[in-house]
């Protein structure tokens, strides 16, 4: 079961926001509230295996194909057009549901992921994936997201301890765990790693899209950024003093947003 969170008013045009890989729907809190408060339906999915939705009989399905196929059945509920904001994994399921006829968004913001994954960066993701930390209290789980997600930039220290705190699960033997099933990782530890290219699947995209980079991002390079931005109806906003993947915390960078979406 497909579970989320949900902001503003119901009657509002929806924006789905989607997280990155090891991450779960409440990152999206600052945004969804500045988005609800222009009347806007906000909705915030745990994507399957992570936060309060179901984990998969299988580690092999955590997989971008798998999650675009069951957002498809989620999405043509929704009463009319909607938009998506999706952080680098939920980027790639915005990117694999608008190429889908049908259920293809209205806007797409793509928060620091493209069509080009290299693969050191891959590299860099699965060093953190493949572990399973147990922790005692909450500043220790502060602590490691701190230091696995530091590409996140300058965070309010509220903002650490929310994540933290949205972030964590207790076991039954009392420790704290990060609140996603280890499988994820079997899809990108299970082979060897290497660069990904999905420029076919954006050269099937006929929306307008917001692309948001992180300055020293090293999952979306600036020459990947550059060629996505050439394409018509494609805006591109870098910016500084994070890497991957903008908070989108800061009025700054929620702002290309909220005006992207509004149009």
């Amino acid at each position: 079961m497909l579970r989320w969170v949900e902001w503003g008013p119901v009657d509002g045009m929806p924006v789905v926001c989607v997280h990155g890989l090891t991450r779960n729907g409440r990152d999206f809190d600052v945004l969804a509230l500045r988005l609800a408060s222009q009347g806007r339906r906000v909705i915030c999915p745990d994507v399957f295996g992570r936060g309060f939705s179901d984990w998969l009989p299988d580690g092999k399905l955590y997989a971008v194909p798998t999650y675009a196929l069951a957002f498809q059945q989620f999405l043509v509920q929704l009463p009319g057009p909607f938009d998506w904001v999706g952080t680098s994994m939920g980027g790639l399921i915005g990117m694999g549901i608008g190429a889908m006829s049908g259920v293809a968004p209205r806007r797409m913001v793509l928060n620091d992921v493209g069509p080009f994954l290299p693969a050191h960066a891959l590299q860099r993701i699965a060093t953190y994936l493949g572990l399973r930390p147990e922790f005692t209290r909450i500043d220790e789980v502060e602590a490691h997201l701190r230091l696995v997600h530091a590409g996140f930039g300058r965070l309010p220290d509220a903002a650490w301890r929310h994540m933290a705190e949205t972030s964590a699960r207790r076991t039954a033997a009392g420790r704290l765990v990060l609140h996603y099933d280890p499988a994820i990782a079997e899809p990108l530890l299970g082979g060897p790693i290497t660069d990904v290219d999905l420029w076919p699947v954006w050269q099937t995209l006929r929306q307008p899209i917001l692309v948001l980079r992180g300055a020293e991002s090293d999952l979306l390079d600036e020459a990947t950024a550059t060629a996505m931005a050439a394409r018509a109806d494609t805006q591109l906003a870098t910016f500084r003093d994070c890497g991957h993947a903008p908070g989108l915390i800061d009025p700054a960078q929620t702002a290309p947003i909220l005006e992207f979406l509004s149009a």
